[in-house]
């Protein structure tokens, strides 16, 4: 979340950033903050007053009484009676608009980085940079829809039947498949320096508020109303959440986290090849990296997540190309957002396998995640995830684009996980 302070001090800055964003109305919106800034600092200065008032007020009651001036006194406590009054009454309205305050700054988004390229979509997208050759498949090569049938390695129809399309079960090699790039991604990251973590996949709302999946994607996050919990659409929500409303101390960081989870999204499309297969699913592996840094180091880490995770694609042999998104096609969240995209041949396309994106100070914000500075003050940090890797379109690719007349071709880098050096 913006702070109220960014605003004061920054409107022209944030005014042309979140028209990057594509934010129409940026300016009334800021304008809006800050009348309702004004208002709030008027009822605090009046409210400031009024208990200034009331605590003269209450002392001088007693030295009255002493003096004999019990006339007086008794005043003075009908006056004290009606300031007590009308600091609740201003209590009150200062709550509420330090409310409808709080309520306005969680529905703008974050400010990009300066050097987010304009753009209104995708299209507009910049290609950093590109690595590895593209397969050259015969002509009867098989999409991965197509091969999981053929290998038997996942079933979407019983997925279906048992919980709904976007479901799937896999088995035998597909299922190894799973769990050795599980392994394999954890093993990668903890070699890295990240320290692995378990987190729960259900969080509460406050934390779903914290890292900004609220109240931008309500409508994409399975919902236990009984409990009040939100299943989780990434492990960056749980993890991230462990430092929120802690003040750290230098020593403390960085702090870098590597968990897995399944994620749960009911933003999953239903229409065409885009979405077909293991290309968009409800319910999906990965692992996730995440970082908490200072201020000054933290397009530095980027940087380096972005590295480490070129690593991982350049170790299961796939061509890969770095994106980074314009304006118009980042997250609510996002400073700067890179996209790690696979080519899988069998559909002839890029697939987006990973996110990595600097969220600056917009998620510790939020959270209210703070560290202690060497001259003892408070300052917000920032936070970085990235996913390290999302399985479903890592596995299409892998399938599409390692198919032999013999079967398919697991990478070296994997065969020690899945024991096994050929789908047949």
């Amino acid at each position: 979340m913006l702070t109220i302070q960014q605003i004061r001090e920054e409107k022209e800055r944030v005014v042309v950033g979140l028209q990057k964003k594509r934010i129409a109305n940026a300016e009334q919106l800021l304008d809006e903050v800050l009348r309702c800034d004004a208002e709030r600092r008027q009822i605090q200065k009046q409210h400031d007053d009024v208990l200034s008032e009331s605590n003269r007020v209450a002392k001088s009651i007693g030295q009255l009484m002493q003096t004999g001036q019990k006339e007086e006194a008794e005043k003075a406590k009908a006056q004290a009676k009606q300031l007590k009054e009308e600091a609740q009454r201003l209590g009150e309205a200062l709550r509420e608009a330090e409310r409808r305050l709080q309520q306005l700054l969680a529905t703008i988004p974050n400010v990009p980085h300066e050097s987010v390229p304009e753009g209104a979509s995708a299209e507009d997208n910049e290609i950093v940079e590109q690595k590895g050759e593209i397969p050259v498949l015969p002509e009867n090569a098989l999409p991965h829809w197509e091969l999981i049938v053929k290998y038997d390695i996942i079933d979407f129809e019983t997925g279906s039947k048992v919980t709904g399309s976007g479901f799937p079960f896999y088995k035998g090699k597909g299922a190894k498949l799973q769990r050795a790039l599980l392994n394999f991604f954890l093993d990668r990251a903890v070699e890295a320096g990240y320290t692995e973590v378990q987190p729960p996949v259900l969080v509460n709302e406050a934390s779903a508020f914290g890292t900004g999946q609220l109240p931008d994607k309500d409508g994409q996050m399975y919902y236990i109303e009984r409990d009040k919990l939100y299943v989780i659409p990434t492990a960056e929500v749980p993890i991230t959440n462990m430092y929120r409303d802690m003040i750290l101390n230098e020593d403390q960081l960085p702090i870098k986290h590597v968990g897995y989870t399944p994620c749960f999204r009911r933003e999953a499309g239903t229409w065409g090849a885009d979405v077909r297969g293991l290309n968009r699913l409800h319910q999906f592996d990965k692992v996730e990296i995440v970082q908490i840094r200072k201020p000054e180091e933290s397009y530095e880490a980027l940087e380096e997540m972005r590295r480490y995770v070129q690593s991982l694609l350049e170790a299961l042999e796939l061509p890969y190309r770095v994106v980074k998104l314009c304006g118009g096609d980042m997250s609510f969240t996002s400073a700067l957002t890179y996209d790690m995209e696979v080519f899988a041949a069998g559909q002839k396309k890029w697939l987006e396998v990973s996110s990595v994106s600097n969220f600056e100070s917009y998620q510790a914000a939020r959270m209210m995640l703070r560290y202690r500075t060497e001259n003892k003050k408070t300052e917000l940090l920032h936070t970085l995830n990235g996913s390290a890797l999302a399985f479903p379109r890592i596995v299409a690719a892998l399938l599409e684009n390692n198919q032999t007349p013999e079967g398919i071709r697991i990478p070296k880098a994997l065969q020690p996980y899945t024991g096994f050096d050929i789908i047949n």
